[in-house]
Formats: structure tokens, C-alpha cells, sequence
């Protein structure tokens, strides 16, 4: 990679630079252990079950899930879109980012995360030492565009839900990383507020999941970009350091 981590840490507007902890049992001399992080209830206590509706998706494999995906009229989203964005990457993943929906970019390449917001995406990645498609699948709650990049609606959601359960089911990471609200209401039916819910472990399937803002968000708000780095750290801390 042509840029140091210092510098796409640069790139992100994050100053100065953040560290990874050392777990207090490891840090010699420390006066001080960084807090245990809260530990929410497992995703079966507050999400859907993960099972896919009327058996939409259930048993597909990964040719026959993308193109029912891309076939799909469950919801009205399909009628504006130029094209479905199943997701991208690497198919047996560490990580799985799942964000809201496709944008207008996104919409026309048929890729998530290809805009300005990809881009502040790819610079996090590149952070913590993964790349787009190396360990890394890349989904939203939604495979089509919301019109005007509006937020996805319950219903929609819950339209292309089933899709993604079995692309979890497929991909089986060993940590899900949550990018905004609408994914966090997809996956895991919360509504709480994300100031609530960052740094605090939860599950789906018995896979650990972490909550941050969209990069979207980020980039209308900088000085949250430090929350969002801080919470990549939590996520990598869930998945083992690895």
C-alpha cells in the first residue's frame, strides 16, 4: 500500500493519532486498565429471529442468492433502481461491514461504497491493516436505491431482509461492524440511539457485532470521526486482535 497508516489516519482527520490499548493484564507499569467494555444481550433477546421470510433466500448459494437478489420486485425500491447491489468481497471474511443502502453511485456501478463515503471507508480499512475485499465483505440493509438516498423504510428493510440473513449464513465472519442506524434496525431491531449503543458488544447467531456511525455521517460531522475510529478498535478487540 503506497500510504503509511499514519498518513490514511491523516486522510480520515484524525488528530492525534489514536493507539490500540494493550489489555491491562499485558501493559507492565500501567497505573491505569482501560474500562471493560458493557456487554449487551445477545442479539436473540432483542432481534428477529434469523430466519428468512416465506423462505425467500433459505438454501441458495452465492450464484443463485445474487441472482435472486438482482431479480427481486419485494418492494418499491426496485422500480428506480438501475440495478440491485448484493455486496462485494471476500467470501470467507473476518469482517462484515453492512451499511444502509446504495447511493446513486453505487446504483450505477452496482458496488457498495464506491462514493465519498467509500472512500472514507477504504481510509478506516486501510487503519487497521484491511483492505477492501481482503478479509472483508461489504453488504447493506438494502439492495436497492432509496430514492433521493433517503433512509430505508421499516418495510423495505424488512423486504430484503432475507438476503441478507443468508449472506450472514454464507459468509459466517467471525465480527459484524454495523454502519448507522438502519443497519443496526435490520440486523438487530434496535432503535435506540447510536451514542447508546457504541462500545457495547452484541450478537447475531452467536456472531459478535459492533456498532459506529455511517460514513456518510461522518463526513457531516468530523469531529465524530474520532468515535468511529475508536469504535474499529472495539470491533478489532471483539474479533481477538486479529
Amino acid at each position: 500500500m503506497s500510504l503509511s497508516r499514519e498518513q490514511m489516519l491523516a486522510e480520515m482527520g484524525i488528530s492525534p493519532l489514536w493507539e490500540l490499548r494493550q489489555p491491562a493484564h499485558a501493559a507492565a507499569g500501567e497505573s491505569e486498565a482501560a474500562p471493560a467494555p458493557d456487554v449487551a444481550p445477545v442479539a436473540a433477546a432483542t432481534a428477529p429471529a434469523p430466519v428468512a421470510a416465506a423462505g425467500a433466500g433459505v438454501a441458495l448459494g452465492w450464484d443463485e442468492l445474487e441472482a435472486a437478489v438482482r431479480a427481486c420486485r419485494n418492494c418499491e425500491l426496485c422500480q428506480q433502481r438501475k440495478q440491485a447491489v448484493p455486496g462485494v468481497g471476500d467470501r470467507q471474511p473476518d469482517w462484515l461491514f453492512i451499511g444502509e443502502g446504495p447511493g446513486a453511485e453505487e446504483d450505477a456501478r452496482g458496488e457498495p461504497f464506491v462514493g465519498q463515503a467509500g472512500k472514507l471507508l477504504d481510509a478506516m480499512l486501510a487503519a487497521i491493516d484491511l483492505n477492501r475485499g481482503e478479509r472483508v465483505y461489504i453488504a447493506n440493509a438494502v439492495k436497492c436505491r432509496p430514492p433521493g438516498n433517503r433512509t430505508p423504510e421499516a418495510g423495505e428493510m424488512a423486504a430484503c431482509r432475507p438476503w441478507l440473513v443468508r449472506q450472514i449464513e454464507l459468509l459466517q465472519p467471525k465480527v459484524i461492524v454495523l454502519l448507522g442506524k438502519a443497519a443496526v434496525h435490520s440486523l438487530l431491531g434496535e432503535d435506540k440511539a447510536l451514542a447508546a449503543m457504541r462500545g457495547r458488544r452484541f450478537e447475531y447467531a452467536g456472531i459478535p457485532v459492533a456498532v459506529t456511525y455511517h460514513p456518510a455521517y461522518l463526513l457531516r460531522n468530523l469531529p465524530d470521526k474520532a468515535k468511529g475510529w475508536e469504535d474499529l478498535l472495539f470491533a478489532r478487540r471483539l474479533l481477538g486482535g486479529k
